[in-house]
């Protein structure tokens, strides 16, 4: 895959993932996807992955906004630096309590990718800096 397909697959990624296009987005995924979750633990398989999201999207509305995606040269690898526009909607387990609050959050991915899929990625983002928004 070259560079420019694979800068083309994250921002079809995203594309999908801001439209709330979830067939998309997850039909853009290996079937053995490796998801690190943020601070968290390491799930694999799209099944694992496809129910993150709609957990996610239970409590969570979310909109990544100022994308900016890198790929290496031979497309193996690619990453995304962006800003999270959120609305915390749901309750999520260990977390403070949800009352719609909003939040504005810097956050970024690292992409492995294989066969035109993303096979692994990786989130980061602050999860002080998101307490402390959506807890004052």
């Amino acid at each position: 895959m070259s560079q420019q397909d694979t800068l083309k697959l994250v921002e079809n990624y995203y594309a999908a993932f801001n439209g709330g296009d979830m067939d998309t987005f997850l039909n853009l995924l290996t079937d053995d996807v490796i998801h690190d979750i943020n601070q968290g633990r390491r799930e694999v398989g799209k099944a694992a992955f496809t129910q993150f999201m709609s957990g996610m999207n239970t409590s969570y509305k979310e909109q990544l906004v100022d994308m900016v995606v890198m790929a290496s040269v031979d497309g193996q690898r690619a990453a995304a630096e962006f800003v999270v526009l959120g609305e915390y909607l749901k309750t999520d387990e260990g977390l403070p309590e949800a009352n719609g609050q909003k939040y504005k959050l810097p956050a970024g991915a690292f992409f492995e990718i294989r066969d035109n899929k993303v096979a692994r990625i990786t989130n980061y983002y602050n999860l002080e800096d998101w307490i402390a928004q959506v807890s004052g």
